[in-house]
């Protein structure tokens, strides 16, 4: 009597391939079976997002959190200034960063957002600061506390 031969992982595939009804869908996904072997399910631009809200949230101080909420909206909806540093995403934030502290206006409309944003979190009219005045003193984002946070981040990617 000979010895009888182990079936191979090939054979029983097969086999099992044999005994299936054919689908469509089973086609497709023993096609693609192993095209992410190694790789994240995730975009690396997801993945540059995901680095940067964490960045945001560990390294901010803003107690209402209107302040994150924004620079998070940001950080997603930028995706352009994220395709293009990819590799250190950290350098986004720091671009960005500099792009609100480059002018009055930017930071001005940058506050605003930020106090609208307030305003929804806790469901009351917020206190908008004009250009040339002294802002409320129960503001909790000013131009100049705004900006004081921005460039401690700022720093803080340096």
């Amino acid at each position: 009597m000979g010895k009888e031969k182990d079936p191979s992982a090939d054979e029983i595939q097969r086999e099992m391939l044999a005994q299936q009804k054919f689908s469509i869908a089973g086609a497709i996904g023993r096609a693609g079976s192993g095209l992410m072997k190694g790789e994240s399910p995730f975009s690396r631009q997801e993945q540059a997002i995901s680095l940067l809200t964490q960045w945001i949230d560990q390294h901010t101080s803003d107690p209402s959190g209107a302040l994150k909420s924004i620079l998070r909206r940001r950080v997603r909806n930028s995706e352009l200034l994220l395709a293009s540093h990819l590799q250190q995403p950290l350098n986004a934030l720091r671009e960005m960063f500099v792009a609100i502290l480059a002018s009055d206006y930017a930071i001005q409309e940058f506050v605003r957002q930020v106090d609208v944003r307030w305003g929804e979190l806790n469901q009351e009219r917020p206190l908008f600061q004009r250009t040339g005045q002294a802002a409320d003193p129960a503001d909790e984002y000013t131009y100049e506390s705004v900006r004081e946070d921005l460039t401690l981040l700022l720093e803080k990617l340096l």
